[in-house]
């Protein structure tokens, strides 16, 4: 079967293009012809390692080129959409795929459109309510609620929408093409040696991109919060992004030089995980959070707030780790420091988070995907 997938964008490190590279390298292993498109790649070398069968074509169309104002960049986007649909469409009838897999992005509103012979998939990988959830005020909030009335309307003209978890299935509504299938835990050298984390160091991680979204921000002032509770033990948050400035800042004005470290994105990510011995998420928003599945099956223990959409998913309270509601910074600190003082309690929650992350087993998840595609 030849399938190709879309990223409106460039191959980079995020959450996202490392659950395709997953993704894909599977599906070229057990036999299917897998195309990646982009379109801001620029000669770049994929981030994360591709399966020499996956061909990679970039169309060139660049949107992320800082080449003025924001008025221009608006000016300009109606012309590279025409520009990016011509070329897409060119190069689908030249590939002649089976299934064609929309990642929701630049191209989403005409994706489901071309003619070009192929089923037309989309997959989400974040909540229906995103757009809102960046809490803007405003003409920007009013922006923001006609963005999402017309991913609704977009979301029915595919010949399959895809979704990440259950909770968000519910927001979407009763759609007639919508399926639930989660991402992959992809098994790796780490894990295949059945050496989880001790549980023994004194090192809380947290991964993500440095931006809104992740909440860093509060992860900080919750850290401070502790006090000289946590003394001895070190936080490390590993990724970087826009406000890796402005997080630097906050730790240099809350006096945490001494605890906390940032720390650059790494391809020994597992590493990281064998050497924590807990697992914190303060997003305000996610699709389905690999950093999860990865911490629980390095069996570490987990505090996440329970945001749209992912953790309840993943985490059961009380058991493999402690879902928070949503912003309760105070629970939050609590249940880490629970964990901070408690070996035992780290030891009883992780194994319990090694059992939970099989739900997500590799051959399991992708099976659904061929399964989907073949129908």
């Amino acid at each position: 079967m030849k399938i190709v997938y879309l990223i409106a964008g460039t191959f980079n490190s995020g959450g996202m293009e490392r659950v395709l590279a997953n993704k894909t390298n599977w599906l070229a292993r057990h036999g299917h012809e897998v195309t990646v498109v982009t379109t801001d790649q620029r000669g770049r070398v994929p981030y994360f390692p591709m399966d020499k069968r996956i061909g990679h074509y970039d169309l060139g169309i660049n949107y992320d080129e800082n080449n003025g104002s924001l008025l221009r960049k608006c000016l300009q986007f109606p012309m590279k959409q025409r520009r990016h649909r011509r070329q897409l469409e060119m190069l689908l009838r030249e590939i002649g795929p089976d299934v064609t897999v929309c990642m929701f992005n630049n191209d989403v509103s005409f994706v489901h459109g071309m003619n070009d012979g192929s089923k037309k998939i989309l997959e989400v990988h974040f909540s229906k309510n995103k757009k809102l959830q960046y809490a803007r005020k405003g003409i920007w909030h009013l922006a923001d609620r006609w963005r999402t009335r017309q991913d609704e309307k977009l979301v029915r003209k595919y010949d399959r929408f895809v979704v990440l978890t259950h909770e968000d299935k519910r927001l979407w509504g009763d759609l007639p093409n919508m399926s639930v299938i989660p991402n992959a835990l992809t098994p790796h050298p780490s894990l295949l040696t059945s050496h989880p984390s001790p549980l023994t160091s004194h090192t809380v991680l947290a991964i993500g991109r440095y931006d809104y979204q992740k909440g860093f921000d509060t992860l900080l002032d919750i850290w401070h919060s502790l006090g000289d509770q946590k003394d001895g033990w070190t936080l490390d948050i590993i990724g970087d992004g826009p406000l890796r400035a402005t997080l630097q800042q906050q730790v240099e004005q809350l006096g945490l030089q001494e605890s906390v470290r940032l720390l650059p994105p790494t391809n020994h990510i597992h590493t990281a995980y064998q050497e924590a011995s807990i697992f914190v998420m303060t997003s305000r928003y996610e699709g389905l959070p690999m950093v999860l599945l990865e911490a629980q099956a390095h069996g570490l223990p987990i505090v996440a707030f329970a945001c749209q959409c992912g953790p309840r998913d993943v985490i059961t309270d009380s058991m493999d780790g402690f879902l928070i509601e949503n912003r309760d910074e105070e629970r939050f600190a609590k249940c880490l420091l629970r964990l901070i003082n408690g070996e035992k309690l780290r030891q009883e929650m992780g194994a319990k988070a090694i059992e939970a992350s099989q739900r997500f087993d590799e051959e399991t998840i992708m099976r659904k995907w061929e399964q989907l595609f073949l129908s």
